[in-house]
């Protein structure tokens, strides 16, 4: 509704986690959550899209050592599971810290609606409903059309230099594509158009998300990489 993921105390509620019911707004928000709905669950889908003017292909990020948690991941059935440390302060790191399973769903780019981000995670919650006997949908497959790729190391490639991106995603190169270490990824040009910095993939890998912002400094994320197993 706001069109951020700030609240009004210009905080981020997934920086808040556990919270405290005398803390700042964000801070009681996420103490009144903790209490109310997570205290309640036995697991949980955190669904997130990519920050504003990125996009990120769809894919799953939990504690793939955690047996329930993988098991949960595995019937999700995104086509990239990463297995991911929690960050302080995070929904899933709490929830973690009270023995709770969850997913972090990311898909699609901040802002927009993107079909293909909202089916896969539509259908991904499903699936682990059905999982977890908690409903049946028969008209969701119970069976991933294609196994997973699991991933435990994931790089931003960062630019070399600002100036004007021109990215090969989305010509040559797509969301979810594979690219070979040294591969050209795009350019960064100057004000006039000259290249002056050339993007290649640093290892054997998946696209997994990008920069929307064609205007870059130096040692922003450009292109997301998970590596290749």
């Amino acid at each position: 509704m706001e069109q951020s993921r700030y609240l009004p105390d210009n905080r981020d509620l997934n920086r808040c986690f556990p919270g405290s019911a005398e803390g700042s707004l964000a801070s009681r928000i996420a103490h009144l959550f903790m209490t109310e709905i997570v205290s309640r669950c036995t697991h949980g889908i955190d669904l997130h899209t990519a920050s504003e003017h990125r996009t990120n292909f769809p894919q799953i990020r939990a504690d793939l050592y955690d047996p329930e948690t993988y098991r949960c991941a595995k019937a999700f059935g995104a086509s990239v599971m990463i297995h991911g440390v929690t960050r302080d302060g995070s929904l899933r790191q709490a929830a973690a810290k009270k023995g709770i399973p969850i997913l972090l769903y990311e898909g699609g780019e901040a802002l927009r609606f993107n079909p293909e981000a909202i089916q896969v995670g539509t259908e991904g919650i499903l699936r682990v409903m059905n999982a977890l006997e908690m409903y049946s949908f028969p008209a969701v497959s119970p069976t991933v059309p294609t196994p997973p790729v699991e991933v435990e190391t994931t790089k931003w490639v960062r630019a070399s230099q600002g100036g004007i991106l021109r990215l090969q995603v989305g010509l040559q190169v797509g969301l979810g594509d594979r690219v070979a270490k040294k591969q050209h990824l795009g350019i960064i040009a100057n004000a006039f158009g000259d290249e002056s910095g050339t993007v290649r993939s640093p290892f054997d890998g998946l696209v997994i998300g990008h920069t929307r912002n064609p205007l870059v400094n130096q040692g922003d994320g450009i292109i997301h990489l998970a590596a290749a197993s």
